[in-house]
């Protein structure tokens, strides 16, 4: 062969492998496993997918379990928030690692966005709230700074301590894609910052237009399901070999997926009719909607002979309760806060509520004055314990080590959400019980062997990362959550010798 086109197939080769650095990684052990779509239904209970997979029998749903393995005891991490909920599925660990508590926390050893840069604590708040206006991504001046790093602003991408599947599949040089509800959840990028090649993440708390009106969207079970369908649409394009917005080529995603908002909506809005937890009709047609974005998704797998080696999972990053709508019980937060000043005068550092109350404080010396004041208020502010000190430290860091622990975690009794006075939410999450954590998981492809079985061992949906890299081919070691809390694969498969079926 002439030296010149040697010198050509040369520069072609490593052409080819600049484009694909890791492909042999990617691909190390063989697997039936080439694509993985992970679906997160906020607020999917395991008890409403199996509602709905008995009533509606000729439903995706329903498919996707005859061709797949249901998980009936599965439960999210706590807080059953969605910052925690979502980094469960794609790190493999629990705030104990990742450092994230809450979409709104507190961190000790930050400094607020604005004032002198000393590491006073300031206010961690993931949301809506740091959106520019318009649509234009994190607005850099809302954000922490960390004075043990020249003052530096905190994405949400830096705050997360551990690695996430995305890195993984990234760096092992698989293409990876991710659609959510608000720019701050680009911390799925990981502390890199570049897991997620296709990141998609429309804002579901803002119009795009009015950055003040907060609700526009999940005021509505109807615009919600609008919103739902755009990101579907998204991922679909992605299937496609385009870029979520179905203009700009690009290869077919190894891991995508997306978070859908509209049951999660129908639960708050609308709720349930019984303790049993049949849905209200305008539930069920949130959860009829959702099914027919997940046919669609189908549909396009098979029209792009994808379906034979994509393993679809569906589950949720948190429940919603109280499920019986008898429990409601709506307790004024404001209250909350007055015990805890009382207790000990300019505290707390932050409470954050839903259907928990997580609470940081300036001084930790007032730690014990202020769990047996909340305690003795523990009729009027509906709780069921609080959990501080050595208790605590059961579950999480040492708040006295840790800067991020809260320093008190008020769990309720059943029913009740720290609120407005004037609230009608139905439902809501962020809490310990059940109903916040009891989470459906389904599992489906058509690789897997022994279909349509319904597993009941008890499982965390932290188990759902190292799954699903090890369903790929990767090692689930090298997720840095997974060797630090010795997270396991789901059970009922044998995971790492999957055959073509």
């Amino acid at each position: 062969m002439p030296s010149s086109l040697m010198a050509r197939w040369g520069v072609a080769l490593l052409i080819a492998a600049a484009a694909c650095p890791a492909f042999a990684k990617l691909h190390a052990r063989p697997s039936p496993v080439r694509h993985v779509v992970l679906i997160s239904v906020d607020g999917l209970h395991a008890l409403d997918l199996r509602y709905f997979i008995r009533f509606h029998p000729d439903s995706h749903l329903a498919a996707l379990a005859e061709h797949g393995l249901e998980y009936t005891d599965a439960h999210t991490v706590v807080p059953a928030d969605s910052f925690p909920g979502l980094l469960a599925l794609v790190t493999g660990g629990t705030p104990a690692v990742t450092g994230v508590y809450y979409d709104n926390s507190w961190d000790r050893s930050l400094a607020p966005a604005h004032g002198p840069c000393t590491a006073s604590g300031a206010h961690v708040l993931y949301n809506e709230y740091i959106d520019q206006p318009g649509g234009r991504g994190i607005d850099a001046a809302r954000l922490p700074r960390d004075p043990a790093h020249g003052c530096r602003r905190v994405y949400p991408w830096q705050y997360l301590r551990v690695n996430t599947i995305f890195n993984v599949v990234r760096k092992a040089g698989g293409y990876t894609a991710w659609s959510d509800k608000h720019p701050a959840y680009a911390i799925v990028q990981g502390p890199s910052g570049d897991g997620v090649d296709d990141l998609y993440t429309p804002e579901i708390g803002t119009d795009g237009e009015d950055h003040r009106d907060t609700d526009v969207i999940t005021a509505s079970i109807a615009a919600t399901e609008t919103y739902d369908t755009g990101k579907m649409q998204a991922t679909i394009h992605e299937l496609e070999g385009f870029r979520h917005d179905g203009r700009t080529r690009a290869p077919v995603p190894t891991l995508l997926g997306l978070n859908l908002q509209s049951v999660n909506v129908a639960q708050k809005l609308a709720g349930y009719q019984n303790a049993e937890g049949m849905p209200s009709p305008s539930l069920d047609a949130a959860l009829s909607h959702v099914d027919s974005l997940i046919g669609e998704l189908q549909d396009t797998l098979k029209q792009r002979h994808l379906a034979s080696s994509t393993l679809v999972i569906v589950t949720a990053k948190h429940g919603n309760g109280p499920i019986d709508p008898a429990q409601i019980r709506h307790v004024d937060m404001k209250r909350l806060r007055a015990v805890i000043d009382d207790a000990a005068p300019n505290e707390p550092a932050q409470l954050t509520t839903d259907q928990v109350a997580l609470v940081w404080l300036h001084d930790q010396r007032n730690t014990g004055t202020v769990a047996r004041t909340l305690l003795a208020d523990r009729r009027t502010l509906g709780i069921e314990r609080v959990l501080w000190g050595r208790r605590l430290a059961l579950q999480f860091p040492q708040a006295a080590q840790d800067p991020r622990t809260p320093d008190l975690i008020v769990i309720p009794q059943a029913g009740v959400i720290y609120d407005h006075p004037d609230a009608n939410k139905r439902a809501e999450h962020g809490g310990f019980d059940d109903d916040d954590t009891h989470v459906a998981l389904l599992v489906s492809g058509p690789m897997l062997p022994h279909p349509g079985r319904r597993l009941r061992a008890p499982v965390s949906t932290t188990a759902v990362a190292p799954t699903l890299l090890q369903a790929l081919g990767l090692d689930p070691d090298a997720l840095q959550a997974v060797r630090k809390q010795g997270t396991p694969t789901l059970p009922g498969v044998d995971w790492a010798h999957l055959e073509h079926h």
